[in-house]
């Protein structure tokens, strides 16, 4: 997996994790559901990028 790559998938994550915090925080379920999308999507390209490497080797 490239570093860029890498970064994007573990910046949707922080991204998606800030969001649903807040979502939480403020009582707005919309935005907590937003954030909980946002962080699998990010932990799936994660770990299909993994996979790729993987199967490189």
């Amino acid at each position: 997996m490239t570093a860029e790559k890498k970064m994007s998938a573990k910046a949707d994550q922080l991204k998606g994790a800030v969001k649903e915090t807040l979502g939480r925080a403020v009582g707005n379920e919309r935005m907590t559901a937003e954030g909980r999308a946002e962080r699998a999507m990010g932990d799936m390209r994660e770990a299909g990028h993994k996979a790729q490497d993987a199967l490189k080797r």
